[in-house]
C-alpha cells in the first residue's frame, strides 16, 4: 500500500513532480520556443537536441559511478536542482541574446547546459531517490507516479504560460528548482539509511559500502545478465522514443487523409489523448510494483518489450485514428511496467551499492546511444518507404532484441529484494 502518512513518501513524491514539470515544460514547449520566440530554424534545433543527447552520453558514466560512491549524500543532486534554478534568467537573458548573435553557438551552449540539468541529470533524480527508497522503506513506483502526475499538470498549466508570455515556462522551470532545493534540504539521512538502503550487516558496513573498481567490472562488462539488460533496453526503451518521436505527425497525416478534419485539428486531438495517457499511466503506478513483486522484473521488462510491439505493429497494419488512439493509449502500460521493473531488476541481480553504476550505464547511455543511432536510420526510413513500412521494421527490430536480451538476462526470481545479491552476481562472471 502507498505509505500516505508517511511525509518521507510525500517528500520523494514531490521530488519527482517538480522535477519532472521541469521536464515535460522543456519537452513540449522548447521546441514552440526556439522557433517561434528565438527565430531558430529546426537544422539548428537539431543540433541543440543532438548536443544534450551527446552530453548525457558523457556525463551518465561519470555521474554513475560518483554517485554509488556518495550513496545518498546529496552533493551531486544539489548540483541538478541548482542548474535547474538558473533556467529562467539563462534563458531569457544569455542564450536567447547569444542565438541572437549566433544559432550554432546558441545550441550548443544551450544543449549542453540542458544535459546537464534534464538529459544527464535524470539519471541523479531516479537513481538518488530509488537508493532512498529502499533506505526509507517505501515503493519506488509509488513516489515515481508523481512524475507522470507532473507531465499532465506542466502540460495544461504550461499552455496557459505559453499563450501569455513565451518566454515565461522557463521562470516556471526556475520556480520548479527553488521548491526542489527546499524539498532536498528538508531530507535528513538517518545513521543506518546506507545500511538500510544496501540490505547490510550493520558491523559490517563500512567494509561493505566501499565500492571497488571489481564491483564495477561484476556488475557491468564481466556480467551477461547487463549485457542483456542492455540490449532489451535498446530493443524497448530506445524503441519507444524512436517510435515516439515522429507518431504525432503520423496521427495528424491519418486524421487528415481520413477526412476527420484539418492538420490543427488532429494535433489538438492527439495533445489531449497524451493527456489521458499521462493520466492513466498515473492510475497504473499505482498498482504496479506489487504486479512487479508477483511476476518479477525481468517478467515485467519482456511485458514492456512486447507491448510495444503489438502497438508499433498494430500502428502499421490498423492505421485507423480509433485504432492509433488505442494504440498510444496503450503506452499507459508500458511506462508503468518499464519504470518499476528496470529498478527492481537492478536492485534484485546486481549490487545495490553499484545501483546508479548500473542503471546509468546500462540503461541512461546504452539508450541515448540507441536513441542516437536509430532516430537517424528511422527518419531515413520513413522518408524512403513511408510510415507504415518503417514501423513494421521497427517492430522487426524490437521483438529480436527483446528476444535476444531476455536470453541473455538471469531470472531476478532467484533472488528476492532483500535477499544477497552479489553470489549471484559474482556466479556470472567469466571464469579465468
Amino acid at each position: 500500500m502507498i505509505s500516505l502518512r508517511r511525509p518521507v513518501f510525500w517528500n520523494f513524491g514531490l521530488l519527482y513532480f517538480f522535477y519532472f514539470a521541469t521536464w515535460q515544460l522543456s519537452a513540449t514547449f522548447l521546441p514552440m520556443w526556439l522557433q517561434d520566440t528565438a527565430g531558430m530554424n529546426a537544422t539548428h534545433i537539431g543540433i541543440l537536441n543532438t548536443i544534450a543527447a551527446v552530453g548525457a552520453l558523457i556525463l551518465q558514466p561519470v555521474f554513475g559511478p560518483l554517485q554509488d560512491r556518495l550513496a545518498l549524500r546529496k552533493n551531486l543532486f544539489y548540483v541538478v536542482v541548482i542548474c535547474i534554478l538558473f533556467l529562467g534568467p539563462l534563458f531569457n537573458w544569455v542564450f536567447l541574446p547569444l542565438i541572437h548573435v549566433n544559432e550554432i553557438a546558441g545550441a550548443i551552449v544551450a544543449g549542453a547546459y540542458l544535459s546537464l540539468c534534464l538529459n544527464g541529470g535524470v539519471g541523479i533524480i531516479e537513481a538518488y531517490n530509488e537508493r532512498s527508497s529502499r533506505a526509507y522503506s517505501f515503493e519506488y513506483g509509488h513516489a515515481r507516479l508523481f512524475g507522470s502526475l507532473a507531465g499532465a499538470t506542466a502540460s495544461f498549466v504550461g499552455g496557459f504560460m505559453y499563450s501569455a508570455n513565451p518566454s515565461s515556462v522557463f521562470w516556471g522551470m526556475t520556480f520548479c528548482g527553488a521548491v526542489l532545493i527546499v524539498l532536498i534540504s528538508l531530507v535528513r539521512v538517518p545513521k543506518d539509511a546506507v545500511e538500510r538502503a544496501e540490505g547490510l550487516d550493520g558491523d559490517k558496513q563500512d567494509e561493505s559500502v566501499k565500492v571497488t573498481r571489481e564491483d564495477f567490472a561484476r556488475n557491468t562488462w564481466k556480467n551477461r545478465s547487463f549485457w542483456g539488460f542492455v540490449l532489451l533496453i535498446i530493443g524497448s526503451a530506445t524503441m519507444y522514443d524512436v517510435f515516439d518521436q515522429q507518431f504525432a505527425n503520423y496521427f495528424s497525416g491519418m486524421f487528415v487523409q481520413n477526412h476527420m478534419g484539418t492538420l490543427s485539428q488532429g494535433e489538438a486531438l492527439f495533445a489531449n489523448v497524451v493527456s489521458v495517457q499521462i493520466l492513466l499511466e498515473a492510475l497504473f503506478m499505482i498498482v504496479m510494483p506489487s504486479l512487479i513483486n508477483r511476476i518479477g522484473a525481468k517478467t515485467g521488462l519482456i511485458i514492456y518489450g512486447m507491448i510495444l510491439f503489438v502497438r508499433v505493429l498494430g500502428c502499421a497494419f490498423i492505421p485507423n485514428i480509433p485504432m492509433l488512439i488505442f494504440w498510444r493509449l496503450l503506452a499507459s502500460l508500458e511506462m508503468p511496467f518499464m519504470l518499476v521493473s528496470v529498478m527492481k531488476y537492478i536492485t534484485r541481480v546486481f549490487d545495490k551499492k553499484v545501483s546508479a553504476t548500473v542503471y546509468m550505464y546500462g540503461f541512461g547511455t546504452a539508450k541515448q546511444i540507441g536513441v542516437s543511432i536509430f532516430s537517424i536510420a528511422m527518419g531515413a526510413m520513413i522518408t524512403g518507404i513511408g510510415f507504415k513500412h518503417a514501423y513494421l521494421v521497427l517492430a522487426i527490430v524490437i521483438i529480436v532484441l527483446v528476444g535476444l536480451g531476455s536470453s541473455l538476462m538471469r531470472s531476478d526470481s532467484v533472488a528476492s529484494p532483500s535477499s544477497p545479491v552479489k553470489r549471484a552476481v559474482g556466479a556470472e562472471a567469466p571464469k579465468a
